[in-house]
């Protein structure tokens, strides 16, 4: 049975086309993942199957009666409310009843006794209703799936104004969970969880009885909770059976079928146009030399399989640093109130440090005291002589309506816009992503042009947090490489330790200094 059909959809914008007569089915109870490099449409497409973009064609059409709970990369919450008050949200149909059960109790105290009868009937079914629909033990529910993700080291208290990006989409997300809709949509929903958290929801998905549709980059999630994989590329939907792994060795079989099919009707076109050109002028030899040209106008020339831009990463090396880069001293750090115990630490020239731990504990804190972008609670971090650091910071830059040209061209006014250019190309970023305004660009998009950036200037130690949110996994690779090779010191916050494992000279968890109960 089909929960979702999608007939030809086509959807651009202004002259860049993201996708071109796709089409695609979802059945009840399939595990979608929706693959495909950066910028090729998968959250363009998932905003046209949840009605927030309307397609320039094609047709969109659900089953009767399924509720469909989106998370998306941009959802935002309500200032003035409690992470709990969020949750409960979820459940707003059952509190709605309760508030119409008490507003019949209160009618009951002043309702003459021809009324009582009738009232007491209509707050019994209520009551019956709340009971088999487990109200009673929503906030134990509520425990459970917030404490699975993270939330409750964070407290279900706390005002959700005063969260980190990451942790308010931690909210959204076991709010969505909490909703139980029979279509789950997730856009990168481990891009803010650490890794016990997303072994926690990789569990939740292998048990999900419904359908959902799942994009991601962590190629190890995806690969353990999918059985089918639509595959994004140069507009079109392609359909495979089976996990991502799976799908690598179907693809590979299929690109390598059509670089033949491409090769042998090449040879076939040189072939029928030499015997075309060597016996048209002959009388005895022109019919069957217009037989041939027949056959080569009628026919469906193969476009040549093309390769996708692969980004090249690199960054340019700075003057040696002193030996210290950052000494911390009784360093406490935090916002309003302490986030860590004092700690302290020295960060020689020339290692790689990982920082690991729960998101909340100060991973990001972390790197803007040290920069001196924040404060510190008390305590210091004293940084060393001749420093030049390159500074990636998480989602930065995502509502600017400057093109990719012009956010590069405004930090390097002296570079040509043949150099400007060039150095996106480099990224793995198209004419198209070049002239598009960034708040239109993908996730992934965005970050190569901040990488793009940072590699423009020289440094002698990277800052990086979470660089590996929203890449493709070609530019997930390219940008291990490039930091394996990178002479200087390194600090990075990452979620993914299969990216930074084997190369990291040591790894902090922040969950060994912090003051919260993990």
């Amino acid at each position: 049975m089909s929960v979702l059909i999608v007939e030809n959809v086509t959807h651009g914008f202004g002259a860049r086309r993201i996708l071109e007569d796709a089409s695609f089915r979802l059945l009840k109870g399939e595990h979608v993942g929706l693959i495909g490099a950066n910028g090729e449409g998968k959250t363009t497409f998932l905003n046209i199957i949840t009605g927030r973009l309307a397609p320039d064609a094609g047709h969109i059409e659900w089953a009767k009666r399924v509720t469909v709970g989106y998370l998306d990369q941009h959802s935002v919450l309500k200032k003035g409310m409690t992470i709990r008050e969020a949750l409960r949200e979820a459940f707003q149909d059952r509190y709605n009843l309760e508030t119409e059960m008490m507003a019949l109790y209160e009618q009951m105290a002043t309702a003459g006794p021809e009324d009582i009868d009738a009232l007491m009937e209509d707050a019994g079914e209520i009551q019956h209703m709340l009971e088999h629909s487990g109200f009673y033990t929503l906030d134990a529910k509520i425990d459970e799936v917030a404490g699975g993700l993270g939330l409750g080291s964070i407290g279900l208290e706390k005002d959700v104004a005063d969260l980190s990006g990451g942790q308010r989409t931690k909210v959204l997300l076991v709010k969505l969970l909490l909703e139980d809709p029979t279509i789950l949509i997730l856009d990168e929903p481990t891009n803010f969880l650490d890794y016990e958290h997303i072994e926690w929801l990789k569990k939740y998905l292998q048990e999900y009885e419904n359908s959902f549709i799942l994009v991601s980059h962590d190629m190890t999630f995806l690969n353990d909770v999918v059985n089918v994989i639509y595959h994004v590329s140069d507009g079109e939907l392609t359909r495979y059976t089976g996990n991502y792994d799976k799908f690598m060795h179907m693809h590979k079989v299929k690109k390598g079928q059509e670089e033949k099919a491409y090769e042998k009707q090449v040879a076939e076109r040189e072939r029928l146009e030499d015997f075309i050109a060597r016996n048209k002028a002959r009388v005895a030899t022109r019919g069957m030399a217009n037989s041939r040209q027949k056959q080569l106008d009628k026919m469906e020339i193969l476009d040549k399989p093309r390769e996708k831009p692969k980004p090249t990463f690199g960054f340019k090396e700075a003057r040696t640093p002193s030996r210290h880069i950052v000494e911390a001293k009784n360093l406490v750090i935090g916002y309003d109130e302490a986030l860590t115990r004092p700690v302290n630490f020295i960060f020689e020239r020339g290692t790689k440090v990982a920082i690991t731990g729960t998101n909340g504990l100060g991973k990001t804190t972390l790197l803007k005291t040290i920069l001196g972008k924040l404060p510190p609670i008390s305590g210091k971090a004293e940084l060393g002589d001749f420093l030049f650091p390159g500074y990636y910071e998480q989602e930065a830059g995502r509502d600017s309506r400057k093109t990719a040209l012009e956010e590069v061209w405004s930090e390097f006014p002296s570079m040509t816009n043949g150099e400007v250019r060039s150095a996106l190309a480099k990224c793995g970023l198209t004419n198209e992503h070049i002239t598009s305004q960034m708040m239109v660009l993908s996730g992934g998009e965005n970050a190569k042009v901040r990488l793009c950036k940072m590699m423009l200037r020289e440094a002698n130690w990277l800052i990086l947090d979470e660089p590996t949110n929203h890449l493709d996994v070609e530019a997930k690779e390219e940008l291990k490489r490039a930091l394996m090779q990178f002479k200087g010191s390194i600090l990075l916050v990452c979620h993914e330790p299969e990216f930074y494992e084997g190369w990291v000279t040591d790894v902090w968890n922040v969950e060994d200094w912090t003051l919260k109960i993990v």
